[in-house]
């Protein structure tokens, strides 16, 4: 029989570490259904990570999810220009985008640099500050007589603000692009933009802000990887995330709401493989497992190639391709 309490840690740990794809899956959703695909979602996840590590010591945690928020919307609006203003290949972009993230991530969180710009910001900060690679973590909030229900009250009631930030914005996200004249226009220039256009909707305007969304959404599921689940620094902390929430946006069939279930899923993949190596499972099984997301995000995107395949799962008929008004 299995240990309750075991159980009980590792599917609340399933939730923690599936937020990260949740939030990021979340923007990568609205901004596909305009029919642009942010292969940049990694590198805007690492640099968001990278912010919220500066600005969490400098100011603490407010300041650094709004700095993250900027910078992740700074990043949308430049991955929007290339691709829908300039009409550039969207995967090329995309992957331009993620090594620049890696690097500019890299570069602000070198021990001098980071320090330099620390004492900019904040001239009166601490000595520790100015070294350390953590960052106060996110307090944990638990919900009156909900956090007290067996079992489900610390999986889902005993989270932290994100989380429930998170599973909000998921409902709120589906409501407003499946039942709002805005998500029906959203999925209309995602599918056919001519279309759309002919009936009077900005198709460069609904991307832009589809993207930008997404910017915002991924370089905020760094700065919870950093803040709100793991908070160490570690150069490249994000070890192919983005690339998994992109693959969990397909296994989602683009629906906010299947997003949760799939996000937890590779949540719980992620810390079941940690787990298993505490209770002393052979070192082979949990390799195994931290493998699945990867393979599955490789089988996933094999199959999107697929034209038979794309039409049997829904993918925007719009997405990659580029709108030019006649």
């Amino acid at each position: 029989m299995v240990d309750l309490v075991w159980l009980e840690s590792v599917l609340a740990g399933a939730v923690q570490a599936g937020t990260v794809y949740l939030i990021a899956s979340l923007g990568e959703v609205y901004a596909e259904r305009s029919g642009v695909l942010n292969l940049g979602l990694e590198g805007m996840m690492i640099l968001g990570a990278a912010v919220s590590f500066i600005f969490a010591n400098a100011f603490g945690h407010g300041l650094a999810l709004l700095a993250t928020l900027l910078i992740g919307l700074l990043f949308g609006l430049l991955l929007a220009f290339l691709s829908v203003t300039l009409r550039l290949n969207q995967i090329v972009v995309g992957l331009a985008l993620t090594l620049l993230g890696l690097g500019l991530s890299g570069f602000i969180t070198s021990a001098e640099i980071r320090k330099r710009i620390l004492l900019s910001l904040n001239p009166e900060i601490n000595q520790q500050a100015l070294l350390t690679q953590q960052a106060p973590n996110l307090p944990i909030i638990k919900i009156p007589y909900l956090s007290d229900i067996p079992l489900v009250g610390k999986i889902l009631f005993s989270q932290n603000i994100l989380v429930y930030t998170a599973l909000i914005l998921a409902f709120v996200m589906w409501f407003v692009l499946f039942k709002t004249r805005f998500g029906l226009s959203l999925r209309s220039v995602g599918e056919n933009p001519a279309m759309a256009d002919a009936m009077g909707v900005n198709v460069y305007l609904m991307r832009y802000v589809a993207v930008m969304i997404g910017g915002m959404l991924g370089a905020l599921a760094g700065a919870y990887l950093f803040i709100g689940y793991q908070p160490f620094w570690v150069e490249g902390m994000t070890s192919g995330r983005g690339f998994i929430s992109l693959a969990l946006v397909i296994l989602a069939m683009w629906s906010p709401l299947r997003a949760i279930l799939g996000a937890f899923l590779f949540g719980g993949v992620e810390v079941l493989q940690f787990r298993l190596q505490l209770i002393g499972v052979g070192a082979q099984t949990p390799q195994f497992i931290l493998m699945l997301p990867y393979a599955v995000t490789i089988i996933t995107l094999t199959l999107l190639s697929v034209e038979s395949m794309k039409k049997r799962i829904g993918v925007p008929a719009a997405l990659t391709i580029p709108y030019s008004r006649e």
